[in-house]
């Protein structure tokens, strides 16, 4: 059984992301890694055609624009909007999206990683 995937690594986005009033007041950066499994790469690859893949420029664009769009106060949240927003707009059969968020000390980040499938 073949599996094929898209990975994107590391998007940088900018949300306001947290739990109290005061870390959402600005946005700040997070970086968002997907990895998309769509139906099958093989007709793509073999007809070098953009139109029977994923387009991952899109992709990134759409999580920029939803990361942005409201204010959350989980990584959670954020994590399963993009995975939502993701299964809704693009032809895969599942996401998983991982979130990393740097404001704890003495901490490289924080991260979640959500997977969902239709």
């Amino acid at each position: 059984m073949m599996s094929d995937q898209i990975h994107i690594d590391r998007l940088t986005v900018s949300a306001r992301l947290g739990v109290t009033d005061e870390e959402r007041a600005q946005p700040q950066r997070l970086e968002v890694s997907l990895t998309l499994t769509p139906p099958s790469l093989a007709a793509a690859a073999a007809a070098d055609d953009l139109a029977l893949t994923v387009d991952y420029f899109q992709v990134c664009e759409t999580v920029k624009h939803s990361a942005g769009a409201r204010p959350r106060r989980l990584l959670e949240t954020l994590a399963a909007d993009l995975c939502a927003v993701i299964l809704a707009e693009f032809k895969v059969s599942a996401v998983t999206v991982a979130v990393r968020k740097f404001i704890i000390p003495a901490t490289r980040f924080v991260s979640v990683t959500i997977t969902r499938r239709r």
